[in-house]
């Protein structure tokens, strides 16, 4: 840990449902919920104005609405979330070279790798800690002018500090711990707050008579190995004291990249089922490209009926990112699963992760399946885990996609998948950990529109042939509200509009 507080957390406050609010007026300081709208969608953020009705990010849609029935329910525009965090951590970029993002409205800096590290090398504590308070608030101030939105801002001697420093000056805020005050803050914390604490172990250490992070330091370093092992207890009786040496690491290097959707109705019919695992291994690769990656391994994921979840594996004999070779690599790991139940999720990754390619992989694919007899190259590592039950060993769940959120896919032959999202015809943006495909239509709530005569606006709500749309932008007072046939020829998808006039450019097309 350092001596001065250096390591800057921002962390934007609510940041999809900000976004929405600061794109459509009318829901300023109302309830506003984004994530999946279906009956099997997930919150993936809420606003302040709902989470005083105990809405919290990864709560169930349905319980949701039951909390609070009144809020606007949208699915999320990942186009426009992208490019809001571009312009966030651009910004950032400007105070230090090393900066960690952790997600798009999530990063830490180290300052001492910027401009001002060596004009705060020079000065004692306590100027260090008026300083970076000082650029704090510029910070927060130019985030604001540049996207409209909140940043709340933590500034501490090390990351776990500075992570619990912004968690305090939420929301809007700014927070510097400074050196000397880390225990005192510590204490009355409780053991969830330490990094790499999650329910199982804090319920251990709640049977062990500890809660609090002052409990865990009184413990002692050799209690807590006895408890949690060598490693994992050492590491912990260290975040409890204020030690955490843990650098601003710059490349974040991902392990694997996938895509994987849940839907509304269980999937039972296998032509939809394999036509379902094709799509997803081109968005799969699609998301691979993008990053300039390609992999060995090909994962199928699937989630049956009964939320038993299976996951095959086949490690190719080089990298790829041929979209014939993934889909079907995953199409013949499906050939071994039993789909009669019923199908809730599907994902297709690539793992083994490599910066290049080898030619003519999917004969080399065919070979190898030929010469082991269909099970793979490696063989196919097979994992089945009811609710709450262990998975096989060598297996597990296939991990988020690395690359990035979804921003949309092109719709399928699923019935159970809506047909709307960025541009006519496709599918609306996934939220995190998989859309839920709904039957919504191409008009999904929250998205963008162009009325030839009324200009722009956003679908409040769709159904029984009916469509109706707020006509606002971000810079004008709440827009009047309007329905129309859903197949109104004056009616047609549009890109969302910048937040703040002329600072976000157009997206490519």
């Amino acid at each position: 840990m350092r001596s001065v507080p250096t390591i800057l957390h921002l962390d934007m406050d609510a940041f999809y449902a900000a976004v929405e609010q600061a794109s459509k007026p009318s829901l300023r300081g109302r309830p506003v919920i984004v994530g999946g709208i279906g009956p099997r969608g997930v919150v993936a953020t809420a606003s302040y104005e709902a989470r005083r009705f105990g809405v919290h990010s990864a709560m169930a849609t349905a319980q949701a609405r039951r909390l609070c029935p009144n809020a606007a329910y949208l699915a999320p525009r990942f186009d426009l979330y992208r490019r809001v965090s571009e312009t966030v951590m651009g910004r950032l970029r400007e105070l230090s070279p090393l900066v960690e993002p952790l997600s798009l409205d999530e990063a830490f800096v180290d300052l001492e790798a910027g401009g001002e590290g060596a004009r705060l090398a020079g000065l004692g504590p306590a100027e260090v800690a008026e300083a970076v308070r000082g650029i704090g608030r510029e910070l927060r101030r130019d985030i604001r002018l540049a996207t409209g939105l909140a940043a709340s801002v933590g500034v501490a001697g090390s990351k776990m500090l500075a992570k619990i420093a912004s968690e305090r000056a939420k929301p809007d805020g700014l927070v510097v711990i400074e050196p000397g005050t880390e225990r005192a803050l510590l204490g009355p914390l409780t053991v969830r707050t330490l990094p790499g604490v999650g329910p199982a172990t804090a319920e251990h250490l709640r049977r062990a008579g500890i809660a609090t992070v002052a409990e865990v330091e009184e413990a002692g370093e050799a209690e807590l190995v006895r408890l949690l092992g060598r490693a994992h207890g050492a590491s912990l009786f260290a975040m409890a004291t204020g030690r955490d040496d843990r650098p601003v690491v710059a490349e974040r290097d991902a392990k694997s990249v996938s895509a994987e959707d849940t839907f509304e109705v269980d999937l039972t019919d296998r032509a939809q089922v394999r036509a379902e695992v094709s799509r997803l291994a081109e968005r799969c690769v699609r998301r691979l490209r993008d990053a300039g990656r390609s992999g060995r391994t090909v994962v199928l994921k699937v989630r049956r009926y009964d939320f038993s979840t299976l996951t095959r594996s086949d490690t190719l004999r080089a990298p790829t990112d041929d979209p014939a070779v993934v889909t079907e690599t995953a199409q013949r790991l499906l050939e071994g699963v039993d789909t009669t139940g019923g199908v809730r999720l599907l994902g297709v990754g690539v793992a083994g992760l490599a910066d290049f390619t080898q030619e003519d992989l999917f004969a080399q694919a065919a070979a190898a399946r030929s010469a082991d007899g269909g099970t793979g190259a490696d063989g196919a590592a097979v994992a089945v885990a009811g609710p709450g039950g262990p998975a096989a060993a060598g297996s597990g769940e296939l991990p988020e996609a690395a690359a990035g959120p979804a921003v949309g896919a092109a719709a399928g032959p699923a019935a159970a998948r809506t047909a709307g999202g960025p541009g006519a015809g496709a599918a609306p943006p996934s939220a995190p950990g998989g859309a839920v495909r709904s039957a919504g239509g191409r008009w999904w709530p929250g998205r963008d529109v162009r009325h030839a005569r009324h200009g722009h606006g956003w679908v409040q709500g769709s159904g029984l042939g009916r469509v109706t749309v707020r006509f606002e932008e971000p810079d004008s007072p709440p827009g009047r509200v309007r329905t129309f046939r859903d197949d109104d020829a004056e009616l047609e998808p549009a890109d969302p509009l910048p937040l703040v006039p002329g600072v976000l450019p157009p997206p490519e097309r």
